[in-house]
């Protein structure tokens, strides 16, 4: 895997590069769709291809481990054949999943032991099971495994997770090292830099991730909890320690708003499952702000979604067939709502890339920023 960096924003930190992959080329800063059983939910393969334009999407180590399986994924020759979406893919290491299973896991310096959300049956992830799990399932870039701290952890708990992580990061280069892909093409590993939300444990974790050389980076550990102005400011602090040669990627964030703000601190890459789930909810992201729809204000509006929206989605529908489709409960609603959301989030980070390049990316940013503030 190789990185470019094509552009620097002169006011900020704001970068355009490309990542090139042997799925092929990701142009940054990008969002990813999160399609965490194999599947972007609700969305068809031509529609990730074709109206959302997604060059790369999310699987999930933890999920697709227990369904359907390896065996499964190996005998149709790794994700991309099982699933069809022959463009690059990211696979998340498990750590933020076994974080969330707090009541049914233990933590060890060797592993965790957990118990299946599906069937209560019992299974153990170590640094070196959870390389060989993403080495079978083929996503062209692997997360190290790694333990997410809540965002509101004491210092003593942060400093003991972070020692773990950072050991558990060795165990994983160790034996990404001493293994090859299963399927005749390249993968990459990423680092991830934890630390909570204490400045020194940020700054040892990225000196400890930027030493080893990886192909790319990670920034774990937020949105979980803290004020988003802390978020900030570990995302900047990080970011003036990460090496500038490599991609960097903020894991699970955000709304529109967190992507400018990462992208103007030098964030490449971003994944969230906030488009599609608010999607099925009936909240749509536009360029102009947030609408409901399934207030009643948009019973008889029979213009399109986002009037101003032809590069990004279809506007065929309206916003009061769309109010109806949410009240009847129709699962077009649903799909309708995430492939807007998705294509508006890649639109997005386009329009970001485009100003960077352009040189007007933070006059750009502050009228953006204002816009995507407003509910509609």
């Amino acid at each position: 895997m190789t990185f470019t960096l094509q552009h620097t924003d002169p006011k900020t930190n704001a970068r355009a590069g490309l990542i090139t992959t042997d799925h092929g080329p990701i142009e940054t800063p990008i969002f990813m769709p999160v399609g965490t059983l194999g599947s972007v939910k609700a969305v068809h393969l031509h529609e990730l291809n074709d109206d959302i334009k997604a060059q790369i999407i999310l699987g999930n180590t933890y999920h697709l481990y227990l369904r359907p399986g390896l065996g499964v994924i190996e005998a149709a020759g790794g994700l991309h054949r099982f699933n069809g979406f022959n463009r690059p893919m990211l696979t998340d290491s498990g750590g933020f999943q076994v974080f969330s299973l707090s009541g049914i896991r233990k933590i060890t310096e060797q592993g965790v032991e957990f118990r299946s959300h599906i069937d209560g049956s019992k299974h153990f992830f170590s640094p070196e099971k959870v390389m060989d799990i993403e080495r079978s399932i083929g996503a062209d870039i692997m997360m190290a495994f790694d333990e997410c701290p809540p965002g509101t952890s004491d210092y003593d708990y942060a400093k003991k997770s972070l020692h773990l992580t950072q050991n558990w990061l060795d165990r994983c280069i160790a034996r990404f090292n001493t293994t090859q892909p299963r399927y005749g093409y390249h993968q990459a590993l990423f680092p991830i830099v934890q630390g909570c939300t204490y400045r020194d444990l940020r700054i040892q974790a990225a000196e400890h991730v930027a030493s080893k050389g990886a192909e790319g980076n990670a920034i774990g550990g937020l949105a979980v909890g803290e004020p988003t102005e802390v978020m900030y400011e570990m995302i900047e602090l990080v970011n003036s320690i990460l090496p500038t040669d490599r991609p960097r990627y903020l894991m699970g964030v955000g709304t529109p708003q967190n992507l400018l703000e990462g992208i103007e601190r030098g964030v490449d890459m971003f994944d969230c499952v906030m488009p599609t789930r608010n999607g099925r909810n009936a909240m749509l992201f536009t360029r102009h702000g947030t609408i409901n729809m399934k207030n009643k204000k948009w019973e008889m509006d029979f213009t399109p979604v986002d009037p101003e929206g032809t590069s990004y989605v279809d506007t065929t529908y309206t916003r009061a067939y769309l109010h109806h489709l949410f009240k009847s409960q129709e699962l077009l609603a649903m799909q309708i709502a995430s492939i807007h959301n998705l294509a508006f989030y890649l639109w997005l980070v386009g329009e970001a890339r485009r100003h960077i390049i352009g040189g007007d990316f933070s006059v750009w940013k502050a009228k953006m920023t204002a816009e995507l503030s407003q509910r509609l």
